[in-house]
């Protein structure tokens, strides 16, 4: 699998003046990587190993991105919801 593979929908994430539209794997990582260091932790470092595995085809890429909607949820993102932005 390589990591632009797509999702099924895309996962977006409101934030405070702007929704993130995340579509593939990649987008994923990005997110995970520019999370800020203070708020990672075992979630996060699950989820980006998740991440690592998917691409490798060892891990399904729709449960990374089940785990992904979780992840903002749990963080506290306002609303995330799936299908593309129109």
């Amino acid at each position: 699998m390589t990591p632009t593979a797509r999702f099924d929908r895309s996962i977006c994430v409101q934030r405070t003046h702007f929704i993130d539209e995340v579509t593939n794997l990649e987008e994923v990582v990005d997110y995970l990587e520019n999370w800020p260091e203070e708020r990672r932790g075992l979630a996060h470092e699950t989820l980006l190993k998740a991440c690592r595995e998917a691409a490798a085809g060892r891990f399904p890429l729709s449960a990374v991105g089940e785990n992904f909607r979780r992840f903002v949820k749990k963080a506290g993102n306002p609303p995330v919801f799936s299908g593309a932005l129109q």
